[in-house]
């Protein structure tokens, strides 16, 4: 992130007594609930920093899946398409002024949407894209959907609106439409969006035509989903997941002493009890979960267990984004992460997200690898 963006602290000390001589004890997440100013939710629609070096040039599309490389094409020639720009006031963003003259909506889809399984790089493809458009960055937003709900929810709706409306893309990665509010929220949002010339791309698991099905069945929810359909251009990406392609499985859960121990030799970890960290999502708003793990390099987690609840394991699959997105270790004791989320949860109209948040947990457990072997 850029160091001119506005800064947020534990709203609580999180450091301990020293460990041993030298050493401060590990940070808490349970300790921390930060206040995050509305302006940085805007500043920070950006890619994330696992994506910062993200371009076409750097995506790989696997042989077998002819789709993946007509997608870095499609995608090429969408953002040269888009055009450039510069901010106004010299390229430094209005968050709350007027916002640029609009301009006229372009007839057919304004929008791509990358429709595809877990890891198969759409938001590889998502941030290149960003990067690729030739416009100024502050002409540019890019945001989980999660986080342009929160946006809304901090700005209001008709602010959230000016303050995107001079923008020349807008993209949302992770695009999930989990209950009829914010089908209309954001299917309102996006078409005075569309009006006033805005590209959008997303990412999904699901074919927008598709997005609620197993999920609701009102007929006003329906009609919202195809009405927003409508705004995209569907494109089919294929492929297994990455994380997992040609690599090891996960290191087996350690023992609550090993996961101690890491934390308090590996400078900048938290260490947190599991059900506790559990309770304390709870009582803090997901917009903050990043700012939450702000400073912290590794995550350190004991006593694992399977979440008690739909509420707490959405709760969970927003924070396992948010530490994918910062690339934090997780190193974890109890049970295995493919165990947290029960049959019945793996089986219902959430299963998408939380088969992500085993994914991406898979894939920082491993990425801690080397910490559990200093």
């Amino acid at each position: 992130m850029s160091s001119s963006q506005p800064s947020s602290e534990p709203s609580s000390p999180i450091a301990g007594p020293p460990a041993d001589g030298d050493k401060a004890a590990p940070a808490a997440l349970t300790e921390r609930a930060p206040h995050v100013p509305a302006d940085r939710l805007v500043a920070e629609m950006v890619p994330p920093p696992r994506f910062q070096s993200a371009r076409f040039e750097t995506y790989i599309p696997d042989p077998n899946q002819p789709s993946q490389a007509a997608a870095v094409d499609v995608l090429s020639s969408f953002a040269a398409g888009i055009g450039g720009g510069t901010g106004p006031s010299g390229g430094k963003r209005r968050w709350f002024g007027r916002s640029a003259k609009k301009t006229t909506a372009p007839s057919g889809p304004r929008g791509v949407y990358l429709d595809g399984g877990y890891g198969v790089g759409k938001t590889h493809l998502l941030a290149s894209l960003w990067h690729a458009t030739p416009a100024d960055p502050s002409l540019k937003a890019f945001g989980t959907f999660v986080e342009l709900t929160n946006l809304v929810g901090a700005l209001g709706f008709q602010q959230t609106v000016q303050t995107l409306s001079g923008h020349r893309l807008l993209c949302i990665d992770e695009f999930e439409l989990d209950d009829p509010g914010d089908t209309v929220l954001v299917s309102s949002l996006l078409s005075r969006l569309v009006e006033a010339g805005v590209a959008l791309a997303a990412t999904s698991n699901t074919l927008p035509g598709k997005l609620g099905e197993g999920r609701f069945a009102a007929a006003d929810f329906l009609r919202e989903i195809q009405g927003l359909s409508a705004h995209f251009r569907p494109l089919r990406i294929d492929g297994e997941d990455y994380r997992h392609r040609g690599l090891p499985d996960a290191p087996p859960p350690f023992d609550d002493a090993t996961v101690t121990r890491v934390a308090h030799r590996t400078p900048g970890a938290s260490l947190d009890d599991f059900p506790a960290l559990l309770d304390h999502l709870s009582k803090v708003h997901p917009s903050r979960y990043g700012a939450m793990c702000d400073g912290i390099t590794a995550v350190c987690l004991t006593d694992v267990q399977a979440v008690p609840d739909q509420s707490t394991a959405l709760r969970l699959v927003v924070l396992a984004d948010r530490l994918y997105d910062r690339e934090v270790p997780v190193v974890a004791a109890g049970k295995p992460f493919d165990a947290l989320f029960s049959e019945d949860m793996l089986k219902g109209g959430y299963r998408k997200k939380y088969f992500r948040a085993i994914s991406r947990l898979t894939a920082l457990a491993r990425d801690a690898k080397p910490l559990t072997e200093a």
